[in-house]
């Protein structure tokens, strides 16, 4: 082989890749690396959640005694037996005999109202407990949508965080985990 031509072809060789390496380096250094993605949107995920809990309460309550004489027969005989009693001073001969009849007929009717009323009125006061289950809403925080802009291309990503205005990247790629420059 001819030496001149070794020697040529070295030269170019290594001429080429100093005017490559030279132009790459004025591409870098004309057209920087984007060190930062600019955050064009970032929207909260929330998920509701909905949890039951038993929630007790006493309440006093008034409340009707039970009758021991359902159909007030006492009443009844008593207000009878006054009432013919009563009626029976009124009067002499049949017109007596008719005031007791009618008199006792008042006194029955007068002590039925009367046992009724007192039976409605034996009331007393307890205290119940009530219980209901209430549902307790809670919003929690699942993350965030982002959506940014680098390199004139737009893209989105899910983050823990929200970024601000900015994300970093190195080497063309985003850093999602790291901290932010004040």
């Amino acid at each position: 082989m001819n030496k001149s031509f070794l020697i040529g072809a070295t030269t170019g060789g290594a001429l080429a890749v100093v005017v490559g390496a030279g132009a790459m380096v004025s591409h870098t250094l004309m057209h920087p690396a984007p060190r930062y993605a600019e955050v064009v949107q970032v929207v909260p995920l929330t998920r509701t959640v909905v949890s039951p809990r038993r929630v007790c309460r006493d309440e006093r309550i008034e409340r009707t005694r039970p009758a021991s004489d359902t159909h007030r027969v006492i009443g009844s005989i008593a207000g009878a037996l006054l009432g013919g009693l009563l009626g029976h001073q009124v009067g002499d001969g049949s017109g007596r005999a008719l005031a007791t009849v009618a008199g006792a007929a008042a006194g029955g009717y007068a002590g039925d109202r009367i046992e009724a009323r007192m039976q409605r009125g034996d009331t007393y006061t307890t205290t119940v407990r009530r219980c209901a289950t209430v549902y307790d809403r809670t919003v929690r925080s699942e993350g965030y949508r982002v959506r940014y802009r680098l390199g004139g291309k737009t893209g989105t990503v899910r983050m823990d965080h929200d970024p601000g205005q900015r994300i970093p990247v190195r080497n063309g790629h985003l850093l999602l985990n790291a901290a932010q420059p004040s």
